[in-house]
Protein backbone atom coordinates (compact mmCIF):
# COMPACT_ATOMS: atom_id res chain seq x y z
CA UNK A 1 0.00 0.00 0.00
CA UNK A 2 1.02 3.66 -0.55
CA UNK A 3 1.88 6.26 1.95
CA UNK A 4 -0.78 8.82 2.11
CA UNK A 5 -0.26 11.81 0.42
CA UNK A 6 -1.34 15.28 1.51
CA UNK A 7 -3.79 15.33 -1.11
CA UNK A 8 -4.99 12.67 -0.38
CA UNK A 9 -6.13 13.71 3.33
CA UNK A 10 -10.01 15.15 4.06
CA UNK A 11 -9.45 19.35 4.31
CA UNK A 12 -6.10 19.07 1.72
CA UNK A 13 -5.87 20.71 -1.48
CA UNK A 14 -9.22 20.46 -3.45
CA UNK A 15 -8.92 17.47 -6.12
CA UNK A 16 -9.50 19.01 -9.74
CA UNK A 17 -12.41 17.90 -11.83
CA UNK A 18 -12.23 17.32 -15.11
CA UNK A 19 -15.02 17.46 -18.00
CA UNK A 20 -15.45 15.93 -21.53
CA UNK A 21 -15.90 18.13 -24.46
CA UNK A 22 -19.28 17.11 -24.31
CA UNK A 23 -19.72 17.99 -21.07
CA UNK A 24 -18.01 21.17 -21.74
CA UNK A 25 -20.00 21.83 -24.54
CA UNK A 26 -23.27 21.52 -22.89
CA UNK A 27 -22.33 23.44 -19.73
CA UNK A 28 -21.23 26.73 -22.41
CA UNK A 29 -24.78 25.69 -24.94
CA UNK A 30 -22.22 24.98 -27.64
CA UNK A 31 -21.55 22.74 -30.52
CA UNK A 32 -18.59 20.09 -29.41
CA UNK A 33 -16.74 21.52 -32.46
CA UNK A 34 -16.89 25.17 -30.74
CA UNK A 35 -15.16 23.58 -27.77
CA UNK A 36 -12.56 21.51 -29.96
CA UNK A 37 -11.53 25.02 -31.56
CA UNK A 38 -11.16 27.01 -27.85
CA UNK A 39 -9.11 24.20 -26.95
CA UNK A 40 -6.40 23.93 -29.98
CA UNK A 41 -6.54 27.57 -29.77
CA UNK A 42 -5.39 27.64 -26.91
CA UNK A 43 -8.07 29.55 -25.29
CA UNK A 44 -9.37 26.70 -22.84
CA UNK A 45 -7.01 24.73 -21.50
CA UNK A 46 -7.21 21.11 -21.65
CA UNK A 47 -5.52 17.94 -20.80
CA UNK A 48 -5.12 14.68 -23.70
CA UNK A 49 -5.82 11.45 -22.34
CA UNK A 50 -5.71 9.41 -24.91
CA UNK A 51 -7.62 10.23 -28.66
CA UNK A 52 -9.95 12.49 -26.05
CA UNK A 53 -9.33 15.55 -24.24
CA UNK A 54 -10.62 16.78 -20.43
CA UNK A 55 -10.60 20.17 -19.28
CA UNK A 56 -10.55 21.13 -15.50
CA UNK A 57 -13.97 22.88 -14.72
CA UNK A 58 -11.98 25.59 -13.33
CA UNK A 59 -11.26 26.52 -16.41
CA UNK A 60 -14.59 26.53 -17.91
CA UNK A 61 -15.92 28.87 -15.33
CA UNK A 62 -12.53 30.97 -15.67
CA UNK A 63 -13.18 31.20 -19.12
CA UNK A 64 -16.91 31.95 -19.12
CA UNK A 65 -15.99 34.85 -16.11
CA UNK A 66 -13.65 36.56 -18.35
CA UNK A 67 -15.86 36.63 -21.54
CA UNK A 68 -18.01 38.82 -20.04
CA UNK A 69 -18.07 42.57 -21.70
CA UNK A 70 -20.49 45.96 -21.31
CA UNK A 71 -22.19 46.68 -24.26
CA UNK A 72 -23.62 50.00 -24.45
Amino acid sequence: MLPNRKDDVPGGPRQVQFLTVAEVASLMRVSKMTVYRLVHSGELPAVRVGKSFRVPEKAVHDYLDNAYFDVG
